[in-house]
């Protein structure tokens, strides 16, 4: 690629998304494009360029945008999390929330692996508290990782990464060479395409946001925004899951880190309330 196909592809995705993109790493951005470029019909990604400066259609920027965002995944992906919340969060939310529904929201879903696992626990928890009520949504910027997520459909080497066995035969079916999640645990599930920079004014009443391996490759007017639209998002009490290593909250923002639990933030009662 031309460095100044790079630096554009680099500036859309900040401009779009908020991705940091480095426009040095040539085989990334060639590896993620390479497949738009045949998907929506040029030769090479030279080609692909040339269309997008000729004709600047959003389709083909969003096009490229979005996989530039895919990142990697898998279920269950750092037990520790999916532990403290079967373990410390969904508790103190049946207690907290009593007959009211528990809103839980993974906000960068990808093919939804995060999601499922979610699911996957609340069903193996659903004895301990029959009177509970759990409302899962799951979202992304991708609309093609949301169709994969939204399917259910994964193939052998996706379910050997960090699915543990008991969960593979209670929750999934053998589909040919692949295996499809149950329609139980799909049907749990409510999903839509989201840009967490954008405009999320109608997105209110979670409990608990998980937002995990996101923000670190964001660039930090973006790293703002997304913290200040989660938070809005928030009920009061409500808390934010982030990666263990990440620490977006400079001291200002209306969330709150929570002692001995890295990467975990409540919202800020006194900000909720004046908002």
């Amino acid at each position: 690629m031309k460095p100044e196909d790079r630096e554009l592809v680099a500036q859309l995705c900040a401009a779009r998304s908020g991705q940091k993109v480095d426009p040095a790493k040539d085989y990334l951005l060639e590896t993620r494009l390479g497949p738009v470029a045949r998907r929506e019909g040029f030769d090479s990604i030279a080609e692909l360029m040339a269309g997008l400066r000729e004709r600047r259609e959003d389709r083909l920027i969003w096009a490229i945008v979005e996989a530039m965002a895919a990142g990697d995944t898998s279920f269950f992906r750092d037990k520790a999390a999916f532990d403290h919340f079967r373990d410390v969060l969904a508790p103190e939310l049946v207690a907290r929330r009593k007959d009211q529904p528990i809103r839980i929201w993974s906000a960068a879903c990808g093919t939804g692996q995060e999601i499922h696992s979610l699911a996957m626990l609340v069903d193996d928890m659903a004895g301990q508290w029959p009177e509970a009520r759990f409302e899962l949504f799951g979202s992304d910027l991708s609309e093609r990782a949301l169709e994969k997520a939204q399917s259910g459909l994964y193939t052998q080497f996706e379910v050997q990464r960090g699915l543990p066995i008991r969960s593979l035969v209670r929750h999934f079916d053998k589909v040919d060479e692949t295996w499809l999640i149950s329609p139980h645990i799909r049907q749990s599930i409510r999903w839509r395409r989201l840009n967490l920079i954008g405009d999320m004014s109608r997105v209110r009443g979670f409990d608990l946001i998980f937002c995990r391996n996101v923000i670190g490759s964001m660039i930090e007017p973006a790293q703002r925004q997304v913290v200040e639209n989660l938070a809005a998002a928030l009920n009061p009490g409500g808390r934010v899951l982030f990666a263990a290593d990440e620490d977006p909250v400079a001291g200002d923002e209306p969330l709150s880190a929570v002692d001995d639990t890295p990467g975990l933030y409540v919202l800020r009662t006194a900000d909720r309330a004046a908002a």
